[in-house]
């Protein structure tokens, strides 16, 4: 009986041992339950962006400057009316990057440009979301104010210069209805200067309207009687129509007579445009002020010379195939660079330029990867952001060509392409807007960039 006693109590103080713990841990679960089930407050809403607030703006930097009346945009982008109508292509074109036009790698290389008219991905999040939501216009008060363009035939330096100081203007060729490229290359007399004079800027201006869509790129040189060598005064393409220098910074033209030459390379629009010309605006320093730095303004780097073959050479791509090419050349002088420009034809897909130091440290400057040569786009540096190169820096160059049907301008893929004139032909170069620079200039620049940035 007392074992049975024993037993009894021991069981029956285990039982009120399990029950417990069986209530503890019951109460633990229910305390994390309901700790895990406390309601949370849902975050706010993102604000539905509208037309006025949040679009315009976006539209107003990176896309009216030609997207208005007078402008190379097929359409005016500026009123709300104007933008809801095309709202669902504009979509497609800025999250697939076709527009704003801007081919460089944005994660290579430097990225601080002057004229950068890309959108960041938060733009194009914002653009696509008012889309998605209907298109609101939301309060036209919100709205910033219009923006002011040039008329299509005026001089777009002349905003921050006057009219130009001089002038110049090709003799008239009329541009053929249908066919191949068209090329125009008159040579014509020029009085010149009674003193040298130094160009603070310069602008290629086609005639309008017609000119502007006949014209896909040309160039206007100076070459004085007394000199052998010619002087690009402005060097034009679709996306680069005018060049001013910097601050303190210009280009020398020699006095006496001269000759204007012209390279003009025109492109038919199945419409006859009867007797076209162009105009090169000239803007000068005052007669007797001489700019602290002389600039060589747009210099040609050739990518498509090796191993001493003669220019062109070496461009022999395949059917529905592609090639790549490389050129070196070895700064003999010190350099500031202001603009990178490849120019490549319908085959062209991207060029690179990179820096080798003569410490043998090697660096991308820039990197065009989806190049398009329906643009001939100068990517301008930042103040800040110019390389500055000592002498004896390699600049090595890559360009790329894409033959195949991925091409979406490819005209034809079953063709073999080689160097020509021609869009259809191929040409390999790019130029490269520099200032040469003497030792001490160079040592005076290098001293104002940060102790780590010797390079740029």
């Amino acid at each position: 009986m007392r074992r049975q006693s024993i037993l009894s109590g021991a069981l029956g103080a285990a039982t009120l041992v399990l029950t417990a713990l069986t209530a503890l841990i019951a109460f633990t679960a229910i305390s994390a339950s309901a700790a895990v089930q406390v309601p949370e407050t849902d975050p706010a809403p993102a604000p539905t962006p509208t037309f006025s607030a949040d679009v315009a703006p976006i539209l107003q930097r990176s896309c009216q400057t030609c997207h208005n009346p007078d402008g190379i945009g097929p359409m005016p982008l500026q009123t709300y009316e104007q933008v809801r109508r095309f709202a669902p292509l504009i979509q497609q074109k800025v999250e697939s990057r076709a527009m704003p036009p801007w081919h460089l790698d944005k994660t290579t290389g430097i990225q601080d440009y002057r004229n950068d008219v890309s959108l960041s991905d938060a733009e194009i999040q914002t653009i696509a979301r008012w889309v998605d939501v209907g298109t609101p216009e939301g309060d036209p008060a919100t709205l910033p104010p219009p923006l002011d363009f040039p008329a299509g035939n005026a001089w777009n330096v002349a905003q921050w210069l006057g009219p130009p100081d001089v002038v110049l203007t090709s003799t008239p060729y009329t541009v053929k209805a249908n066919g191949q490229d068209q090329w125009w290359s008159p040579v014509l007399e020029f009085e010149g200067f009674d003193e040298a004079r130094w160009l603070r800027a310069a602008e290629f201006k086609p005639s309008f309207p017609l000119g502007k869509r006949v014209v896909h790129h040309g160039h206007a040189y100076y070459r004085p009687q007394s000199a052998g060598s010619q002087t690009p005064l402005t060097l034009y393409g679709v996306g680069r129509s005018w060049e001013m220098f910097s601050e303190n910074t210009g280009m020398k033209l020699d006095a006496g007579p001269a000759e204007i030459r012209w390279s003009l390379h025109y492109f038919p629009i199945r419409e006859e445009v009867p007797d076209d010309v162009v105009e090169v605006g000239l803007w000068f320093y005052p007669p007797g002020q001489e700019p602290e730095v002389e600039t060589a303004g747009e210099v040609r780097f050739v990518v498509d010379q090796m191993r001493g073959l003669p220019r062109g050479a070496d461009i022999l791509i395949p059917p529905h195939g592609y090639q790549t090419l490389q050129s070196t050349h070895v700064l003999d002088r010190p350099v500031q660079i202001h603009s990178f420009r490849p120019h490549m034809h319908m085959r062209g897909s991207g060029m690179s330029m990179e820096a080798i130091y003569p410490d043998g440290r090697r660096e991308v400057l820039s990197d065009v990867d989806k190049y398009n040569h329906n643009w001939q786009i100068a990517y301008q540096y930042a103040d800040h952001a110019q390389p500055l190169l000592p002498k004896g820096t390699v600049l090595l160059f890559h360009a790329f060509f894409d033959n195949t049907a991925n091409n979406p301008i490819n005209p034809d893929p079953d063709q073999w392409v080689v160097r020509g004139q021609r869009g259809v032909d191929e040409m390999s170069h790019a130029w490269i807007g520099l200032t040469y620079l003497d030792d001490d200039q160079f040592e005076e620049l290098a001293r104002e960039r940060e102790p780590s940035a010797g390079s740029r």
